[in-house]
């Protein structure tokens, strides 16, 4: 059998690009790998997406050209092997959100309302056919991966989900079981790059969207505001509500509990999946960011509407203290069949 090197030389050499020089740019929390390629004055990325291990090269391709169809900046697909896990993207640059707000802050309210009037002009389009549609069932059941990995890592035991999921499934179908739209799901400052050259909504480049599926209007933006991977001003997050909930012609009161609960749900999730990478992922890196996550969680908990669930989460989860964060990291690598 070839190699990933091998089997990517071959793939650069019949798109043109085999001569061109190669230099790792990222990986993430999946089993993809980027690589920005130079040649003759030009750069593309090389994306390795490893058939086998989740990732869905066709998936990609087709929410990009969706994404472009309705105006927006996804990289341009050049060439594509699927049978392998490679294909060949624009090169959208390196001005990600994050690195540009790590040394101009005052940004923030710049970028962060580009990037909503992307949500809000995406969500006026037709989703494409096919995608994945969960139902509220479904997404409580995404959340239980606190109880399952993050209270297993901390404390050594799993609680039981059933009361924990009863609870969730019933704020979903009542504050975020809406009519659907298409959600981006990683949309947030890492996923996004600024391209001031460009018009409109096209001056937010786009990047991570594969997992894309039907779900709430509020999603992504709750991704985009409160990101596990940096704070938000709650000034911004004010703003960039109020900006939606006017764009969309949505009630800011009625739209304040479906926040929260998507809220709620996504850093339960993500929880989860921080623990997970690091039990049976081998990676301990997502484990400084459990803290905010666990500040979002209590925050959305927060709201009258979700008082049942606070009460459960504050039984069944514990605080991630520094002693229950070194337990977890101590675990790292040490359940890769759980």
């Amino acid at each position: 059998m070839k190699s990933r090197a091998a089997l990517s030389h071959a793939f650069l050499q019949k798109a043109g690009w085999g001569d061109a020089s190669r230099r790792f740019l990222a990986g993430d929390a999946s089993d993809r790998t980027y690589d920005r390629l130079h040649k003759a004055g030009t750069s593309a990325i090389l994306m390795d997406a490893p058939p086998g291990t989740g990732e869905d090269t066709v998936t990609f391709v087709s929410i990009a050209r969706h994404l472009t169809s309705v105006g927006l900046s996804s990289p341009a697909i050049y060439a594509e092997d699927h049978t392998n896990g490679f294909l060949l993207l624009e090169d959208l640059g390196d001005a990600l959100f994050a690195r540009l707000l790590l040394s101009d802050q005052i940004m923030e309210g710049e970028l962060y309302a580009a990037a909503t009037d992307v949500l809000v002009h995406l969500q006026s389009h037709p989703a494409p056919e096919a995608l994945p549609n969960l139902s509220a069932t479904d997404w409580a059941e995404a959340a239980g991966f606190a109880l399952s990995w993050y209270a297993f890592a901390a404390t050594g035991d799993a609680p039981d989900e059933t009361g924990f999921q009863s609870i969730l499934t019933g704020l979903m179908r009542r504050h975020a079981d809406a009519p659907r739209t298409i959600v981006l799901r990683d949309y947030h400052a890492e996923n996004l790059l600024w391209l001031p050259h460009r018009k409109g909504c096209a001056r937010v480049g786009l990047l991570d969207f594969q997992l894309a599926q039907m779900g709430q209007p509020g999603y992504d933006l709750v991704s985009l505001l409160q990101d596990a991977r940096r704070d938000v001003s709650p000034a911004t997050e004010t703003a960039m509500i109020a900006r939606f909930c006017t764009a969309k012609g949505i009630d800011p009161a009625e739209f304040a509990p479906a926040y929260a609960t998507l809220g709620a749900q996504r850093a339960l999730r993500i929880l989860g999946i921080f623990a997970r990478l690091c039990l049976k992922g081998g990676k301990p890196g997502y484990i400084p960011l459990i803290p905010r996550v666990w500040g979002q969680l209590q925050r959305n908990l927060a709201h009258p509407a979700l008082a049942d669930l606070a009460r459960i989460c504050h039984d069944l989860l514990p605080e991630p203290t520094p002693s229950k964060l070194e337990r977890i990291t101590a675990l790292c690598g040490r359940h890769p069949h759980r």
